[in-house]
């Protein structure tokens, strides 16, 4: 008992030292200095994806030394199978004067699938916190010899095996793994460094591990799931959820290129919320500077039958861009839009550098028509630009050519979307199979709460490319065909994964099976600007004489455009209206061609009643007011008029009708045709409608003489009805009118009974 007794006040005594004078913590260890830091890269050519890699490098002011610049590539396809030996070849080259620096720490990294995310500072601090010489990138697939995987050392928690595209360590380090490279440049490079590190001496004679938590290297294969972007005041972060750590280094890895692509819209500094896009103004041309406008090839084609082709001629022409600029291609798949193309060539084919029409009678595929269009910017060296440009975009913006021209890239298309759809032109994701899959952004993007420039997988409809880029990277000539893909989508697909051309100009015998490294062109689309939409060309019925007035359904902006008279807003805004007679209002709905277009339809029709009173069409076969008309029914428009009168006439009704609404509804509607010859007048008489409808479809003075409408309560007539505007008037008790006599030509008129 006495000793232990003694063993407390033993232990007391030294708390009470120990609290005077405290324990001394360890020295943290100093930071690494950032001009100790080399970052070492390979590259042979310079692709896109090198061009951002060196932007994220520069953004953070890393010092870099491209290695085997302009050097022909030798070292297999490394995006599809074994290779990548000449990058150990090129480190090792690299490293023989570098070797004797002991605190000069080494980072070598791929270049054309990869951006930093974070700067040198965090870079250094991390590898120290590592407390190795060595550190390689990690990930959690194999390759290329899964029958490795025993011989890895087990891991508590992490990625277990090593990655090739991110190594890290101290020169001496380094130089004493690449110095054993005495393989060829199309061995593997990753099989080299694995059956290193899996040396247990050597792990331990050079002081090796694996990032296994992705503090500083990122591998995207096999991890995609892992990552989520990080959005922060000043810049964005790639974050791995798993290990919640923010790797520096992000590394596209295998199939994983795309998923890279969109990660780097917004890492480093690309985008976030609060500045937008901060990279969109950079490398812009300005074409104020340039002595004359770039030339043009434009190809237009028209694969199906679609709606309001005059339209989309009339929009290319309305472009704000030098026409003599412009050269003109048009394939036309369609015999229905001959007379469109004829019409719209006859009246402006001196208005074009050039203008060339390949019709159905060539019987081309889509793919074989877009080679053809591509074909004729690529082999004229004046060609500055091809703008491929499908007839189902309506570009409203005027400026479309030349801001894309502007913001110089060589793949970029405007975003065009269906109306109050988020059916639009791109995709911002492929599935595994390579079909449509939605990226994270895609409905921001389309609605323009993220605006910017993206780089997408996918692009179809309409798209500028560079004359260059067609004579260099894309000079091959049969990019829209490619297995059984659409041809948007081979085309697609082979820009993105440019690799695999074989070497045909080198005169070794040996580089006919040597492959490039992936050099895939970026695609880009901007949605920094409105610049149109898409139309349905879906349930498009070419069997009428006029068959864009059945498109009120499907393609209803446009259909407005063409349809209603262009004061009609005005009704709403300005009180643009009329009231000649008591309850009589008189406003403008249609537009000149609504109001020439139903007239043909009705005469292509040509069955007019001639004005019985034995009419077999209504309830009980007897009309006792009969017109000279045809009925909507008879030419299959019931029901777009019906819609029609909903959209366009109620509204109207509700304003000057107060607290009356309307159901839309009318069981008599037709067109009537008054002629000298057949039926001149209507006798008086009252509607079978709560209100009526009156549209005149042609003009007094030119098409007809007489005319108009008399109210015999009021004493009052109308007699200078105008072309696309309609009476709207009380049908029962009140409005007993009648069709005063047309004494010459034909008039046409558009009638409605609403709410019988």
């Amino acid at each position: 008992m006495e000793y232990l007794h003694f063993l407390f006040l033993f232990s007391c005594w030294m708390t009470s030292v120990l609290s005077v004078f405290p324990a001394a913590s360890p020295q943290a260890p100093a930071p690494l200095p950032e001009e100790k830091l080399l970052v070492l890269t390979v590259a042979t050519e310079e692709t896109d994806g090198f061009r951002r890699f060196m932007q994220s490098a520069s953004y953070f002011n890393y010092t870099v030394k491209v290695l085997g610049m302009g050097e022909a590539w030798k070292g297999g396809d490394v995006g599809h199978s074994i290779g990548g030996g000449q990058k150990v070849r090129l480190l090792k080259e690299a490293m023989e004067g570098l070797a004797d620096q002991e605190d000069l720490i080494v980072l070598s990294v791929d270049s054309y699938d990869l951006i930093f995310a974070g700067g040198p500072e965090e870079l250094l601090r991390k590898f120290q916190q590592a407390n190795h010489k060595v550190l390689f990138a990690a990930e959690a697939l194999i390759w290329p010899d899964k029958r490795l995987a025993e011989k890895y050392p087990s891991v508590r928690s992490g990625k277990r095996y090593l990655n090739s595209g991110g190594v890290m360590g101290y020169a001496p380090n380094i130089h004493r793994i690449v110095s054993q490279w005495n393989l060829h440049d199309n061995d593997d490079d990753q099989l080299f460094y694995t059956k290193i590190f899996l040396d247990p001496l050597q792990r331990e004679s050079l002081n090796m591990t694996l990032d296994h938590r992705c503090q500083i290297f990122q591998s995207l294969n096999g991890a995609v799931d892992e990552v989520l972007l990080k959005f922060g005041t000043d810049r964005v972060r790639v974050r791995n959820t798993v290990y919640d750590s923010l790797p520096v280094v992000v590394h596209g890895n295998g199939n994983t290129k795309m998923y890279l692509n969109y990660l780097a819209n917004y890492v480093p500094n690309v985008w976030n919320y609060e500045k937008g896009c901060s990279t969109c103004d950079n490398d812009l041309l300005d074409l104020s500077e340039l002595q004359e406008h770039p030339r043009v090839w434009v190809g237009v084609f028209i694969e199906q039958p679609t709606p309001f082709l005059p339209e989309f001629f009339q929009r290319l022409l309305n472009l704000d861009y030098p026409k003599d600029k412009l050269n003109i291609f048009v394939h036309n798949n369609e015999v229905y839009h001959e007379k469109h193309i004829q019409s719209f060539w006859e009246a402006n084919r001196n208005m074009f550098h050039s203008f060339k029409v390949v019709g159905p009678e060539e019987s081309l595929s889509q793919g074989e028509a877009r080679n053809m269009g591509m074909d004729l910017c690529r082999t004229d060296t004046s060609c500055d630009y091809y703008f491929s440009i499908d007839a189902d975009v309506m570009l409203t913006n005027r400026q479309t050519l030349k801001l894309l021209i502007e913001q110089n890239r060589k793949i970029i298309g405007p975003l065009v979307t269906r109306h109050s759809k988020l059916w639009s032109n791109f995709w911002g994701a492929l599935s595994l199979d390579g079909y449509y899959a939605r990226s994270e952004d895609y409905v921001d993007i389309v609605q323009r709460k993220r605006v910017g420039v993206w780089n997408i997988p996918y692009m179809a409809h309409v798209y500028l490319v560079k004359g260059t880029t067609l004579r260099n990277e894309l000079k091959e000539r049969n990019y829209f065909v490619l297995e059984k893909l659409d041809p948007d989508m081979a085309l697609c697909r082979n820009a993105r994964e440019l690799t695999s051309h074989r070497e045909k100009d080198s005169p070794s015998p040996e580089s006919f099976h040597m492959l490039r490294p992936p050099k895939g062109v970026f695609m880009y689309l901007t949605n920094r600007h409105e610049f149109g939409r898409l139309i349905s060309t879906a349930n498009y019925n070419t069997s009428h004489y006029n068959s864009d007035l059945w498109q009120i359904f499907e393609n209803p902006v446009d259909w407005k455009e063409k349809y209603i008279h262009p004061n009609y807003s005005k009704i709403f805004t300005e009180n643009y209206m009329e009231e000649p007679c008591p309850d009589v209002f008189w406003f403008p709905v249609f537009s000149v061609k609504a109001c020439d277009e139903i007239v043909e339809e009705m005469e292509h029709y040509g069955s007019w009643s001639g004005g019985k009173h034995e009419d077999k069409r209504i309830a009980g076969g007897y009309e006792t007011v009969p017109t000279d008309d045809i009925h909507m029914k008879q030419i299959g428009f019931d029901k777009e008029w019906l819609h029609f009168i909903r959209e366009f006439i109620s509204p109207v009704t509700l304003k000057v009708f107060s607290g009356y609404y309307t159901k839309g509804y009318a069981v008599m509607n037709f067109v009537v045709k008054y002629t000298p010859g057949r039926q001149s007048f209507l006798r008086p008489h009252h509607d079978s409608s709560t209100f009526t409808i009156n549209i005149a479809l042609n003009n007094k003075d030119t098409d007809f003489e007489g005319g108009g409408c008399r109210f015999h309560r009021y004493n009052c007539s109308i007699e200078s009805p105008r072309k696309g505007w309609t009476f709207m008037h009380p049908g029962r008790l009140t409005h007993l009118h009648e069709g005063l006599p047309t004494t010459n030509g034909t008039r046409y008129i558009a009638v409605s009974f609403i709410d019988p």
